[in-house]
């Protein structure tokens, strides 16, 4: 009898024991998986190029881990009371129907309370730590972006850029005065007009949270925005939407964010960070949120380059504030269109050809 006390036990322990290593697996959450583990369990997320891509990656294969096992203890369970314990498997041992009844085993029933309360504090407590790390305005940007979406496109603009990156070594102050104050004139509507100030005695045209810059890239019809920022640098992104609700989403990012129309009265914060693209490169982004008829043709494009070929990007859009952004790609060695939104394209004329800027030859 002691014998079989101290096996069932053992048994106790050990299922406990297996569901706490499920919640303790979390614990990697800031170290890689392994490689074979992480192709299985990442479920198609594309490979980040960012620290803050990274430790979600790696967050999102360890909670995977965790699950599987807990999960395989779980099915054991079941099937081993299925098995094990049903009318026939007694019936030839030549024991009652009934198995043993544990409703007042206290023990048991303490470590099936306290286990998952543990998992979950193990899962919260990391999941805190990726979600801290990804909204973090501490990171010491050189490079500040207003974004700037609207039904159905997107308007870049560089606000701040470190003088690291300007050939006169001065920080580049990018806000444009005379349209900036353009927009807070459209804050209130003049006496006379029809129904005044409908929106808490602000107009219905009021554009005087949006940034107005002077380098600008604007996406059209028959061009993607391309954005073009650089590598190993710390950048902010500050968004804003000039109607309906929109969402900026790089999936390389492994994160998007909503972008709202007056987004601090709606108690939105519009700025987010992040503390390098560790790759050059063209990343595909998208709206992430259903915003209208031609919300599946809302992309745009990161073009991450090297430090130095951004100093030339800068060069030539402060020498040459007429000219496109198609032609301050091509004067640093650049594709001057977007090369990763194919399938998609911004065309709404009817055309669908594959290319993804269709550039028209006559006006």
């Amino acid at each position: 009898m002691e014998k079989e006390t101290k096996r069932s036990f053992a048994k106790k322990l050990g299922v406990a024991g297996s569901l706490l290593l499920g919640g303790f697996a979390l614990a990697g959450c800031e170290v890689a998986p392994p490689e074979a583990v992480a192709k299985v369990l990442d479920m198609g997320w594309p490979d980040p190029v960012t620290p803050e891509g990274v430790q979600m990656y790696n967050f999102w294969v360890w909670v995977w881990l965790a699950a599987w096992i807990i999960g395989i203890v779980m099915w054991g369970l079941f099937l081993t009371a299925i098995f094990k314990w049903n009318r026939k498997a007694k019936e030839k041992k030549g024991e009652g129907e009934f198995p043993k009844q544990l409703q007042y085993n206290v023990p048991l029933e303490l470590a099936l309370t306290i286990v998952p309360i543990l998992i979950v504090m193990v899962l919260f407590f990391f999941t805190v730590q990726a979600q801290t790390k990804t909204t973090a305005l501490d990171k010491d940007p050189k490079v500040t972006v207003d974004v700037t979406g609207y039904q159905w496109n997107w308007k870049f603009g560089y606000a701040e850029v470190d003088g690291e990156f300007i050939p006169n070594g001065q920080k580049y102050e990018g806000r444009d005065e005379e349209r900036q104050a353009a927009a807070e004139e459209s804050k209130y509507d003049p006496e006379g007009v029809p129904n005044p100030n409908p929106i808490h005695g602000m107009s219905m045209g009021d554009q005087s949270y949006l940034n107005f810059n002077q380098i600008e890239t604007i996406g059209s019809s028959e061009e993607i925005p391309v954005l073009v920022v650089p590598t190993d640098t710390a950048i902010e992104f500050r968004l804003a939407s000039g109607d309906v609700n929109h969402a900026f989403w790089v999936p390389e990012f492994l994160f998007k964010r909503d972008v709202y129309a007056h987004p601090e009265s709606n108690q939105q914060q519009r700025s987010f960070q992040i503390e390098r693209i560790d790759e050059e490169g063209a990343f595909v982004g998208r709206c992430a949120e259903m915003c209208g008829t031609y919300h599946a043709m809302m992309n745009f494009e990161i073009r991450a380059v090297s430090p130095e070929k951004f100093k030339q990007y800068m060069d030539f859009r402060i020498e040459n504030p007429q000219a496109p952004n198609s032609d301050a790609l091509k004067a640093i060695g650049e594709e001057p269109y977007a090369t990763s939104t194919h399938p998609f394209v911004t065309d709404r004329l009817g055309t669908r050809d594959g290319n993804n800027a269709n550039v028209p030859t006559t006006v």
